[in-house]
């Protein structure tokens, strides 16, 4: 292919523009003109064959996909329109794009099974107040992609769940920034989960259940929280994430509330050996039908020191608490009824998991360990440590490909003070044949939960069955 200079690009421009002066040129600028012509054209069709290859691969899994965009006459060269995972391309140029993104849901849930009191490992009682509604529970709007740069990127979002609607952090505007240096080294800061179990790990809204975790997985994990991390391919299927943040939840919790020290650490290693890869977000459950036999294998490990100021409220979304495994927060007015108040601890969780992907079937189990020790208290108290474990297992299949997920998930927690655990049976079924609009129909058996507040189906002391029936829209 002939070198296309500066100077002869601008003179094939005016040209184009202007064909009367071109009437005029001598016979090699009239070539040259020709030759630029049919370069465009073959750049034209090369678009439209990557447009149609890149469809066939949405359909292949997402399920029937929308018609490829069509290119504007006077910038052929962008690509706007819709990409799943990206969401609606609203701009693109060689400045930045903008991608926009929303993830949201009405939910109905009856809680009127649950049994109305509960009483804790201390013999403390209290009541349960169950619930049977509707809520339009949670938007979650972003804008995502890359400014000057290829390599910067950006998140912006704000994110609101509406059945916390006077708790703190009801309403959060939030984001990161980001360098890729290279695939091995992308560094970001800003609001972030940290990556302390599988899914505080990216999968978010990749899940079998919608927006809300097994109770094991949400009495030990980490939350969101402001920080530096950097991620990366080691090698071919070998990921890295690590995270230094100002404590194990931000949400809800004020700059001057925390501490002077940076001691909250969270990272995770995983390895896909058998294809490379797990999947969109490498989430939960074998939408895509996975041809070959796709494995995932992680490890977890996170640390931090906790003061009672720096734990968010009890309701606050997304929040992390440090429990007892009846329910007990540790920082609360005198958890081990001695009157014995803590300030401090040091909370220290590892969790390991393992995956498989086949032809429509999904299973995979993840284990947890914590320890909690290193209190500073004011009176003495009746152990030095918390030693905690669990676990938990989800499968599911796709009975109808691209159309019907049926599920199941069970969870334990292996505490000193009871062993909770919870059972869940649900479906989840696209109408459209599209991973991005669902509906996610389940039921849920509690018992004991530790955990709970106002934007998922579960409450702290829950003994019984819980319903829900979601409409779920993410793209």
């Amino acid at each position: 292919m002939r070198k296309i200079t500066s100077s002869s690009a601008a003179l094939c421009a005016a040209l184009l523009a202007n064909p009367v002066q071109a009437e005029t040129t001598d016979p090699a600028v009239e070539k040259q003109l020709q030759e630029l012509r049919s370069l465009r054209q073959n750049l034209e069709q090369q678009n439209q064959e990557f447009d149609q290859r890149i469809q066939q691969l949405e359909t292949e899994l997402y399920g029937e996909s929308t018609p490829a965009p069509q290119r504007p006459a006077d910038n052929p060269g962008s690509s706007l329109g819709y990409r799943p995972g990206k969401g609606f391309n609203l701009f693109n140029s060689d400045m930045g794009e903008v991608n926009f993104g929303v993830f949201s849901y009405t939910r109905y849930l009856n809680q009127k099974d649950f049994e109305r009191s509960y009483t804790d490992d201390f013999g403390r009682t209290s009541s349960v107040d169950p619930r049977n509604d509707f809520q339009f529970q949670k938007v979650n709007i972003s804008f995502r992609g890359w400014i000057f740069d290829p390599k910067l990127h950006y998140l912006f979002y704000t994110w609101t769940s509406n059945t916390s609607q006077g708790d703190p952090a009801q309403v959060v505007v939030a984001g990161n920034l980001g360098y890729h240096f290279n695939p091995a080294f992308k560094l970001y800061a800003g609001i972030g989960a940290l990556p302390s179990t599988r899914s505080t790990n990216y999968t978010f809204p990749n899940w079998l259940k919608n927006d809300h975790r097994t109770i094991a997985d949400e009495f030990f994990r980490g939350s969101y929280t402001t920080g530096i991390w950097a991620e990366g391919e080691i090698a071919e299927g070998l990921m890295y994430r690590a995270m230094l943040g100002n404590n194990l939840s931000q949400l809800g919790v004020s700059g001057n509330q925390l501490d002077d020290g940076l001691n909250t650490a969270s990272g995770a290693l995983w390895w896909m050996p058998t294809t490379g890869e797990y999947g969109p977000g490498e989430g939960l459950g074998d939408y895509e039908f996975h041809e070959q036999l796709a494995t995932r294998f992680g490890i977890h490990f996170t640390h931090s020191r906790e003061d009672a100021q720096a734990q968010p409220g009890t309701n606050s979304f997304e929040n992390s608490q440090i429990r007892l495994s009846d329910g007990t927060l540790i920082f609360q007015a005198d958890p081990f009824n001695n009157g014995t108040a803590i300030d401090q601890a040091t909370y220290q969780m590892a969790a390991a998991n393992a995956g498989l992907k086949y032809r429509g079937w999904f299973l995979e189990a993840e284990f947890y360990h914590r320890w909690v020790d290193k209190f500073d208290a004011n009176g003495p108290l009746p152990v030095d440590e918390l030693d905690d474990k669990g676990y938990q297992v989800q499968a599911s299949m796709m009975a109808i490909p691209k159309t019907l997920q049926p599920y199941v998930a069970y969870s334990e927690i292996q505490g000193e003070y009871g062993t909770p655990h919870d059972l869940s049976v649900g479906f989840n079924w696209f109408p459209f044949k599209r991973k991005e609009f669902r509906f996610n129909v389940q039921g849920l058996y509690l018992k004991d939960s530790p955990v709970g507040y106002s934007s998922v189906p579960f409450q702290l002391g829950g003994n019984g069955w819980a319903f829900t029936t979601d409409m779920v829209l993410a793209f």
